[in-house]
């Protein structure tokens, strides 16, 4: 039966893109020859620039397909882009999108990131230093709720960058949360709670200095220290996170992953496996710190690698180089060297021989081919909407509600944030497109325009922890090796609850700008709505062991 159900699963998934396929072709074929110039005045700046993005959120949740569906939602951005026209649409979608996507150096240097550390996980497994970790830690964690707050308290501690700490967070605490009967499910869920949210309150880190270039005179990190406190999506996912672990609740869709976990050590529910075979060698010679030192060495690197791009060795200061850094090209220089010392000092410990360090190298590539793939998608729908005018659309929308509702515009420009980041998949975007407009609103001495950066910022993280197409949560996905739309679709519900409570959080902030009055009334609100979930969602997990 199951193996009926999934053929005609796949017959049907099939079948919906061929006739889509044709749908395009039969478009294109009798469409009139108009160029690029005229799906500009068509298109361009109208609700039509957010449908690609749309149709690939919507494909992926229905067909649990991620691959297909953002290739569709390029494809609608290049026909409306060009007109419906073929060559026009093949041209922008693939030369102007994903070939410029992969062109850009950013995102190379973001993917040469990725390809190293996929390789320094893999040494870290052959040499056993993963399966030692675990070894240890099972010693001394042994409860389910430990394990979360280790995980947590690493997530916390590695706030540097939030790929650096999907990836890291993810290869360290794998075999810690799988003996402590951890759902793959759940342990993706942790790791993205502690990238994005975690960096975006963090004064030294990549998204500091990200939000720090959108703001003139040189007052960035001032405007973004302010911000840390009304930052209320980020701070209540933190306390969401404890929460969670220490009550053992969970809910949704999440519920039945961790109860398969919990009662019959089935991890993966049904999940795929291939990924994490790695994670099944042991080597006998592996030691604790062969998988503590390599990421030591990764964080130092990653640090003085954001810090030199910065110019700290041509006479900038500390804060002013990590403000300055360009996140890509010191994680990748920082992982380069890393990946070179590994090497050396697993050589010296004659923990493997050269040509099973040599066979990791494609190994540890391969690893991370789904997450490259996706990433590169996701780069060229968020080219797709650019071209189409999405920031220009949501930037008139912004200024042409913010005289009428003053009190109301952080809730509001909550809300925007997370739309367009949920939709684009990019909170370094969102940034660019809304920090300016609220600082041309109002100025940086008034509260009320801290208030609002500070809800650009949350709705950005807000979008992107629960936008299947966002690269920190495809990353958050590849750290726990698990299936990217599960991750997604378990995440969701204790997403929407914290955006749920920050945007009344932020009604309030509205008429009452003062953080240490609603900052304590938001966190009480948060735990207040968990007490209820726990009350009236019937589930067995109070029962569980702590």
């Amino acid at each position: 039966m199951k193996g009926n159900r999934t053929a005609r699963s796949h017959l049907l998934r099939v079948a919906f893109l061929s006739v889509l396929m044709v749908m395009i072709c039969t478009v294109t074929v009798f469409a009139a020859g108009d160029d690029a110039a005229q799906a500009s005045v068509r298109f361009y700046q109208t609700p039509w620039a957010l449908l690609p993005p749309v149709i690939a959120i919507s494909l992926a949740l229905i067909t649990k397909e991620v691959y297909s569906s953002l290739f569709v939602g390029i494809i609608v951005g290049g026909l409306l882009y060009s007109d419906f026209n073929f060559e026009g649409t093949l041209v922008h979608a693939f030369n102007e999108g994903i070939v410029a996507s992969l062109s850009d150096s950013y995102n190379v240097g973001i993917l040469v990131f990725l390809v190293i550390l996929g390789i320094l996980v893999m040494l870290m497994n052959k040499a056993g230093g993963s399966a030692a970790f675990g070894r240890w830690a099972s010693s001394h964690i042994k409860t389910r709720a430990g394990a979360q707050l280790a995980t947590i308290a690493l997530g916390v501690l590695i706030f540097i960058d939030d790929y650096f700490n999907c990836l890291t967070v993810g290869s360290v605490m794998r075999p810690v949360s799988d003996k402590s009967n951890i759902s793959r499910a759940k342990l993706a869920y942790v790791i993205d709670a502690t990238a994005a949210p975690v960096c975006i309150i963090a004064p030294v880190s990549s998204w500091a200095a990200a939000v720090s270039s959108y703001v003139e005179d040189g007052n960035g990190l001032y405007l973004f220290l302010r911000a840390i406190p009304f930052n209320f999506y980020a701070l209540l996912t933190i306390v969401m996170m404890l929460f969670l672990a220490l009550t053992n609740l969970d809910y949704g869709p999440m519920e039945a992953y961790e109860r398969n976990a919990r009662e019959k050590g089935d991890i993966f529910s049904g999940m795929k496996r291939a990924a994490a075979a790695a994670d099944e060698d042991s080597n006998p010679k592996g030691k604790v710190l062969d998988l503590v030192l390599p990421i030591g060495v990764l964080i130092v690197s990653c640090v003085i690698g954001m810090i030199y791009s910065g110019g700290f060795f041509s006479g900038e200061n500390f804060i002013d180089a990590f403000s300055n850094s360009d996140a890509s090209v010191g994680l990748m220089l920082g992982s380069a060297v890393t990946l070179v010392i590994t090497v050396v000092y697993y050589l010296l410990r004659r923990v493997m021989s050269f040509k099973v360090i040599t066979d990791c190298i494609p190994e540890g590539f391969k690893s991370m081919v789904p997450a490259i793939l996706i990433l590169t998608f996701a780069w060229s729908l968020k080219a797709m909407t650019d071209s189409l005018g999405a920031k220009e659309y949501v930037e008139a929308l912004v200024k042409h509600s913010a005289g009428s509702f003053q009190s109301f515009l952080p809730a509001i420009v909550f809300l925007i944030a997370c739309f367009l980041s949920f939709a684009t998949g990019t909170s370094w975007g969102t940034f660019g497109i809304l920090i300016p407009i609220t600082l041309g609103v109002f100025p940086l001495t008034n509260p009320l325009g801290v208030v609002c950066v500070s809800a650009c910022m949350a709705g950005a993280v807000c979008g992107d922890h629960c936008s299947p197409i966002s690269d920190t949560t495809i990353m958050a996905s590849a750290g726990a090796q698990c299936d990217h739309v599960t991750h997604v679709s378990t995440q969701l519900p204790y997403a929407i609850t914290v955006a749920a409570v920050s945007f009344v959080s932020y009604l309030i902030a509205g008429f009452l700008p003062n953080a240490v009055i609603v900052l304590p009334i938001a966190i009480i609100l948060m735990i207040g709505t968990l007490l209820v979930i726990r009350n009236v969602v019937p589930t067995a997990n109070g029962a569980a062991e702590q």
